[in-house]
């Protein structure tokens, strides 16, 4: 019979030499205090290290995707594509809230529905993952979790051009999205977008449809004024 931790292997398409690793980073503090293990014994560690590993990964895919794009532009891609609500939406899709060990106080608040404990699993599972291999191998399974995240970061659960839409309307002001070049050939082109507010350019956005390359330019505008923090 396939058990859930088989299941798990099966959708990141690995599978753990040393799967006291996997149990590790499946175990909450909260399981851990309930039964008098060592405080180490939790997935916070590996927590720690998952958090560091994925920033590297994601940061690195932003850089070599977006030569021509500044640090701080990079960093908002990154922090969008890695906040506890992106990180809780992967963790849902591998049904990841299932497996983890908790304490029955933790489980009576359905702790596996929460966002800011499925992400910080998440991250666990990625410093397991790259304990029992490395970087190249950690880095592939992230890569096709991710797929859709980096090909449209903008389209989880929101949509940032009516978003932005309502909060200027607050202030009278005026949206247009510019299409600023279009390049590559037809059935493979890359649209490159800027928003502007009464005038002035707040967020540029790149994507595979001209749409897309607005939702993104949309975003920054909304992260510019404040409106989502990264």
């Amino acid at each position: 019979m396939t058990t859930g931790v088989e299941n798990l292997q099966k959708k990141i398409n690995y599978y753990f030499k040393d799967k006291n690793l996997l149990n590790q980073a499946l175990t909450h503090s909260s399981y851990v205090n309930e039964n008098n293990l060592r405080a180490i014994d939790s997935n916070e560690r590996l927590e720690f290290l998952g958090d560091a590993v994925l920033g590297l990964i994601v940061g690195e895919y932003y850089y070599n995707r977006y030569p021509n794009e500044k640090e701080g532009e990079l960093s908002k891609l990154r922090s969008a594509s890695v906040n506890e609500h992106v990180l809780s939406i992967v963790a849902k899709k591998i049904s990841l809230g299932d497996l983890i060990y908790f304490g029955k106080g933790e489980i009576k608040n359905n702790g596996k529905e929460r966002e800011s404990i499925l992400a910080d699993v998440f991250e666990a599972l990625i410093g397991a993952m790259f304990k029992d291999s490395n970087l190249e191998k950690t880095r592939e399974v992230l890569y096709k979790l991710f797929d859709d995240i980096f090909n449209d970061i903008y389209s989880l659960d929101r949509d940032f051009k009516t978003k932005l839409q309502e909060v200027v309307q607050k202030n009278s002001s005026c949206i247009v999205y510019e299409l600023m070049e279009e390049f590559g050939p037809d059935n493979n082109k890359t649209f490159y977008s800027r928003v502007l507010i009464s005038g002035d350019e707040y967020g540029r956005g790149m994507g595979k449809t001209k749409k897309k390359s607005e939702q993104l330019a949309a975003m920054k505008a909304l992260i510019k004024l404040g409106e989502i923090n990264v």
